[in-house]
């Protein structure tokens, strides 16, 4: 069994007596724990003219990109404090084709987060499935009235150019599908603007085909020519050998 350290001795003596304490020991000990802190370098941040450095994935509050909001409704029935309000109303969206089926999509009227209500759980984020809800580390958005904590989707909007940017790739990962989905979609957007009226590029005029009878033999065109040497000379010169018997 280990020894009690003298901080925490009983009051009592072991044979029952009340133990004595030195007058004022109590306070000669928080004095020494002033003076030890006094002696160090103060870590306070003078908020709020230096401000924080807060870690990357800090849970500020929630902005929403509403492009790719599809009023799925998960995002607000997963919210485990209700303080997401949607309401949207559907569209009939014309035939393409002649004869095609029209289609139906849904608007979005209203998106709302009553952060009075949120305890910054990410639910939200994380099922959403086209990410339109991103965290932004953005935390002075205190409010006198309680009502003004309830952002519409303008307000909801405006956070989004405080969302930070992801981390980079490494350089061997794939390329988003995003992005290459984009890429693709701009190439074919810029083929579809060139004018189609352009004339077509004129080809080189070739020669007319030879008949066969006017054709160089294949084996005289290979030959190789005579050099001035090795040419007979004029005046009945005989190559060597014919003039023999």
């Amino acid at each position: 069994m280990s020894r009690p350290s003298p901080d925490h001795r009983p009051a009592t003596t072991p044979s029952g007596r009340p133990r004595r304490s030195v007058p004022g020991s109590g306070l000669a000990k928080g004095l020494a724990v002033t003076l030890r802190t006094m002696t160090r370098k103060s870590v306070t941040a003078q908020y709020p003219d230096a401000q924080p450095e807060l870690p990357p994935r800090s849970r500020g509050v929630i902005g929403l990109f509403e492009e790719n909001c599809t009023v799925c409704m998960l995002c607000a029935r997963e919210c485990p404090d209700w303080c997401i309000y949607i309401d949207s109303h559907k569209e009939t969206i014309p035939a393409a084709t002649p004869g095609g089926r029209e289609r139906s999509r849904n608007v979005l009227d209203r998106f709302a987060i009553d952060f009075a209500l949120c305890m910054y759980c990410g639910i939200c984020i994380e099922v959403c499935p086209f990410d339109a809800l991103f965290w932004s580390p953005e935390f002075e958005y205190a409010e006198t009235d309680i009502r003004d904590l309830t952002h519409e989707r303008d307000k909801l909007r405006e956070w989004m150019w405080t969302v930070p940017a992801p981390p980079a790739l490494d350089p061997g990962a794939e390329e988003p599908k995003e992005l290459a989905a984009a890429r693709k979609t701009t190439e074919k957007l810029a083929t579809a603007a060139q004018p189609e009226s352009q004339p077509p590029a004129q080809s080189k005029p070739q020669p007319p085909a030879q008949p066969e009878s006017e054709r160089p033999d294949r084996a005289e065109s290979q030959r190789p020519a005579r050099t001035e040497s090795e040419r007979p000379a004029r005046g009945g010169a005989t190559e060597p050998g014919e003039g023999e018997s």
